[in-house]
């Protein structure tokens, strides 16, 4: 059999084509190494995407999923913390009023009011929380304050009592102003009368809040807190022991009030606890989906450092061959 022999191009060619193909590999091995993934996706699934496009999709949507988890955690915290900050000054005040009311001190008396009005003005801000902007006890109505002004509420409450002759008339005519729609849940009340919509978290589970200001044991520890503070309103015109009727009735009051907020907390401490174990859930979920997407995606590390080194080899060898091949000439040779 005669040999064939190659023309000085073609001879260039097929070393530079040869040159190229190991660089691409040398490269692809590279990434491969670094990245512990293929880099040439379509070749590891033979041409099928169905399987990690399922994969990613439904990373996707645990992803929206942990978003909202966290959005609702935050929200939880926000209104646990309120509810809070709620039952902590009702009790400090229902204190000060049982005390201040089986005292003989005038003086006492008119500072318990002062304090009375503080709480009011406390317990209207914790009702105005917010978490990340959005109203918590609102309802729908997230843009703006769930309620009016402590001072708003104090002078809406003095109209409706006026006329009461004893501290019982009094407290009487208080709880009928708050029990009536058109009373606290119109003129105070300044959010929706629609809850929240639930919040989805997972594709079968939601949790709900649905606390609002117009909830009968957030306005019975407001309602005490603000007959409190006008007890020493002139126009009722009480004397002392009428002024300490009021305090006692509305500390005990509130200390009875303040178990029914321990009842919310309780409930959105239950909230809490399920937001917490769905976000479990949901970040396992998402560990062992991208688990199995790596697991189609992975390279033997092992194995891709091999032959990277093999790669190298040849491209040296090649280096060697194109140096030894450039020094050939014909006078070299004579």
């Amino acid at each position: 059999m005669s040999p064939t022999s190659l023309g000085d191009l073609a001879q260039s060619f097929m070393l530079r084509h040869r040159n190229t193909a190991l660089k691409q590999e040398m490269t692809r091995l590279t990434q491969e190494l670094s990245t512990g993934q293929v880099a040439d996706i379509r070749q590891a699934l033979a041409g099928n995407y169905s399987y990690i496009t399922e994969l990613e999709r439904n990373m996707e949507v645990l992803s929206a999923y942990q978003v909202a988890t966290t959005e609702a955690q935050i929200f939880a915290e926000v209104t646990q913390t309120a509810l809070g900050r709620y039952e902590e000054v009702g009790e400090k005040l229902a204190n000060s009023l049982i005390v201040s009311g089986t005292s003989t001190v005038g003086a006492q008396a008119n500072d318990t009011a002062e304090e009375a009005r503080v709480t009011v003005s406390v317990l209207i801000s914790t009702l105005n929380t917010k978490s990340a902007g959005r109203s918590i006890f609102g309802g729908t109505a997230t843009d703006r304050p769930a309620t009016a002004s402590a001072e708003t509420l104090l002078s809406e409450l003095r109209a409706a009592i006026a006329g009461a002759v004893t501290p019982s008339d009094m407290f009487a005519a208080a709880e009928a102003w708050f029990d009536d729609p058109a009373g606290f849940d119109t003129v105070i009340y300044q959010g929706s009368a629609d809850a929240l919509a639930p919040v989805q978290l997972t594709n079968r589970e939601t949790v709900s809040f649905d606390t609002r200001a117009t909830d009968p044991r957030l306005k019975d520890m407001l309602r005490f807190a603000s007959l409190a503070a006008l007890a020493e309103d002139p126009s009722l015109g009480f004397t002392g022991s009428q002024k300490g009727e009021v305090f006692v009735d509305a500390g005990t009051s509130l200390l009875g009030a303040r178990d029914a907020i321990i009842s919310l907390q309780a409930r959105t401490g239950f909230v809490e606890a399920q937001i917490e174990g769905i976000s479990t859930r949901n970040a396992a979920e998402i560990t062992s989906t991208e688990f199995e997407k790596s697991a189609l995606l992975n390279v033997d590390p092992f194995e891709a450092a091999t032959k990277l080194e093999d790669v190298q080899f040849q491209l040296q060898s090649l280096y060697s061959v194109t140096v030894r091949m450039s020094q050939l000439s014909l006078v070299n040779f004579l």
